[in-house]
């Protein structure tokens, strides 16, 4: 098969755009456009599937099957050869196609007996929105610039359909690409509360005016000079010192700066346009491919690269159509922030006067961004799929960080419904701020401590604003995770000593790296190239740690440089055997003798502790104690190593109750062990955070939580509520007798004695 004239696909492109002027219906349209692609390239059928609202694809349009199969074959994603195409996002080149595993007959269309397919995904956004598909009666394999020539009808195809230029909606049942009544996405919720608000895309869609060019030279000029205008900004942004725009990661100018003279990206920019598309509409082309293509990577640091690209490829497009306006600069009042995927330090860009929420369509609860939104108390929620490609800015919408649940233009019941419940969540933030100042005391006069789980510099006004009584437990790898490269010695100590400096009197726990299982750093190869079938019980935290420790000793100098004069407070994380600590507390001691023989002031006093989340390590608790200046419990891992259950998996995370008997016996042990040694032991998981499992963990003997700023207001509630004594008769009983979780009973209890849970 040649191409008609052999012209490629421009002689194609200007009938196109000589179709789209004809004044006929969408149905003609689309269908004129199927034979019009059919006779250019000389195929037997054409054929254009597009996707519905229920993810199935439809054929809209054929020439060369039987027409009456229109608007009735459909298939699912996955399912036959359209369905293929439509899953992978990548062409297919088949010569005999009947043969291939996935073909799936359909007597309705007719196609017995065409043997040669080849079909290109059309896509907008990265996403499918479509197949194209030709087909011949030989056996035969499409060139390479058969396929290119495809490719290219499909860029310009997407958004015409999207536009509504192809479609006629009131004739086609169940089809709508820009659906615009309420719809509801069931997500993952990471940062708890409500956020009502408008649609704020992150990356605002730039509208594409033309996509078929006039002029090509001209398009290639245009091209050229918006590529050295990017590249023009880079070097100004790197020069001037001045990186306020691109937050603290410097690298990120200079990754753009790597992809602005990438010799691949270019030439694939170049060569869209000169196969006849628009400047804008080549952008648009090739990063809908690469975005296919690096969605389907599982390396992080790949996927990464995705969100760069994507961002460079907005900045070239705005330069090219003169739209200069991003979200930061169009904020409104009652924000919600909407993006298919964010960095850290871009949400920090955000007014945070003007944020009521954020939504993206990945993330994970450990994501970096995630953090962050707990850290600045930011409702988020995650894995929405698709929903960027539906909103438009200015959209009313519902963002449920507890339930994960999102509304986009929502009916007035659930719009009601909603406003009752954050009327309510806001009478009980009133009550916890009422009783911040007050001390966290029992009943009967038991004090418990109450701490803060924190890991960013956006943590420190929480102290205050939750009444926390000091830091439970600093993440130090957090740095590391937002940061592009490694943080130097300088940047560590810096954050260290403002963290000492803002907690004041109150103590600081700094838990060293806990690295690894989903916690990867995409700049360390090692990392990068590490492949374990359970991360989880894998290469992480301190293991990590004493097989490179350079890596450790360099963070342990850091904070003994930021403690001096001060009181430092160090834990090392997933120690599992006394010997492991005692070699992690050994480089301690060997950075102390450096300091001390260079002729530096060392912190005032240096407590050194351990994490214990591995339940081997609670049989070695007598001599941990000998050792250990303070023990933390880790309720999270130990959790799923106790019951081999992967918090990760979804299938069994939610499995086992951290209030079964076994858990419980199992704490109680610990608690008891590190009190009679006279060693303080405190809990850190998310289960201090929980008010009735606060409760439980204080009737079993523990007086220190440290959890999310958000759980000290109701924690401190119920203990100001508890009858301490009655509590741990009751749970005594509970855990020696009971095989089941003690939840109910737990719940019971609290409603009889009136603790407010």
């Amino acid at each position: 098969m040649t191409l008609m004239g052999g012209t490629g696909p421009r002689t194609l492109l200007r009938r196109m755009r000589e179709l789209m002027a004809e004044p006929i219906s969408p149905q003609a349209r689309l269908d004129r456009l199927a034979q019009l692609i059919a006779a250019t390239m000389v195929a037997e059928v054409c054929s254009i599937y597009l996707m519905r609202a229920d993810q199935t694809l439809e054929l809209f349009a054929t020439e060369g099957l039987n027409k009456d199969a229109v608007h009735k074959t459909r298939l699912k994603i996955g399912e036959g050869l359209v369905g293929v195409i439509a899953r992978g996002a990548q062409p297919l080149n088949l010569a005999d196609a009947q043969d291939h595993p996935n073909f799936a007959y359909r007597p309705e269309t007719g196609e017995d007996p065409f043997q040669s397919l080849m079909g290109v995904p059309i896509l907008r956004g990265g996403r499918t929105v479509g197949v194209l598909v030709v087909q011949n009666l030989s056996q035969r394999h499409y060139e390479e610039e058969e396929v290119e020539a495809l490719q290219i009808i499909a860029t310009v195809l997407a958004e015409l359909v999207v536009s509504g230029a192809l479609l006629d909606r009131n004739a086609v049942d169940g089809f709508d690409p820009q659906y615009r009544g309420p719809l509801r996405y069931e997500g993952t919720p990471l940062a708890d509360g409500i956020a009502m608000g408008y649609v704020v895309l992150h990356e605002p869609r730039v509208e594409i005016g033309q996509l078929i060019a006039e002029d090509v030279q001209l398009e290639r000029q245009r091209m050229d000079d918006a590529i050295n205008a990017i590249r023009h900004w880079i070097d100004e942004m790197l020069a001037s010192g001045d990186l306020a725009v691109a937050g603290d990661h410097r690298d990120v100018l200079e990754t753009y700066r790597m992809f602005a003279h990438d010799r691949g990206w270019l030439n694939r920019l170049r060569e869209a346009v000169e196969s006849g598309l628009t400047a804008e509409a080549a952008v648009e082309r090739v990063q809908n491919e690469t975005r296919a293509r690096l969605q389907r990577q599982t390396d992080p640091y790949l996927r990464e690269r995705l969100h760069d690209l994507d961002d460079l490829a907005n900045r070239l497009l705005r330069q090219l159509t003169g739209r200069t306006s991003t979200a930061l600069e169009l904020l409104p009042e009652d924000a919600i922030i909407c993006a298919r995927t964010m960095g850290p330090a871009e949400l920090l860009d955000y007014d945070r006067r003007r944020l009521r929420g954020l939504i993206v369509e990945h993330g994970s609860p450990t994501a970096h961004v995630s953090i962050v939104a707990r850290a600045l108390g930011i409702p988020m929620v995650g894995r929405v799929e698709g929903l960027t490609e539906r909103i438009d800015s200015g959209d009313a919408i519902i963002a449920d960080g507890d339930s994960g649940e999102v509304y986009v233009r929502p009916q007035q019941d659930v719009i009601t419904a909603y406003a009752e419940k954050a009327r309510f969540r806001a009478r009980k933030q009133a009550q916890y701020a009422a009783i911040r100042e007050q001390p966290s005391v029992t009943g009967d006069g038991t004090h418990i401590a109450l701490n803060l789980n924190a890991g960013l510099l956006v943590d420190l006004p929480q102290l205050d604003q939750s009444g926390a009584e000091g830091i439970g437990l600093f993440r130090t790898e957090l740095q590391f995770m937002v940061s592009s490269t490694m943080p130097r010695l300088g940047a560590q100590t810096d954050l260290y000593r403002k963290i000492l400096e803002e907690a004041g009197e109150r103590p600081v726990l700094f838990r060293t790296l806990d690295l690894g299982s989903d916690k990867m750093l995409p700049y360390l190869t090692q990392m990068r190239e590490l492949r374990e079938e359970n991360p989880a019980l894998g290469w992480r935290a301190i293991r990590i740690a004493l097989d490179r420790p350079g890596l450790l000793r360099y963070q342990i100098r850091a904070l003994l440089a930021a403690g001096e004069g001060l009181a430092l407070n160090i834990m090392f994380p997933m120690i599992a055997e006394v010997s492991e600590f005692e070699r992690a507390k050994a480089l301690v001691g060997r950075e102390i003798d450096r300091r001390s023989a260079l002729g530096h002031s060392l912190p005032k006093a240096i407590r050194v502790g351990a994490m214990l989340e591995v339940p081997a390590l609670a049989w070695q608790l007598d001599a941990l104690c000998e050792r250990a200046d303070f023990i933390s419990v880790g309720s999270n891992d130990l959790m799923q190593f106790l019951f081999a259950c992967d918090r990760g998996n979804t299938r069994v995370a939610s499995r086992y109750d951290t209030l079964h008997p076994a858990m419980l016996r199992f704490l109680r042990h610990i608690c008891e062990t590190c009190g009679a040694r006279g060693v303080p032991v405190s809990v850190c998981g998310e289960m201090a955070g929980r008010p009735l499992e606060a409760m439980a963990l204080i009737g079993l003997g523990f007086r220190r939580l440290s959890m999310q700023p958000s759980g000290i207001g109701p924690v401190k509630m119920m203990i100001r509520s508890l009858p301490l004594k009655a509590l741990e008769e009751r749970l005594a009983g509970l855990i020696d007798s009971q095989g089941d979780s003690v939840r109910g009973a737990l719940h019971a209890f609290a409603e009889d004695a009136g603790v407010a849970i």
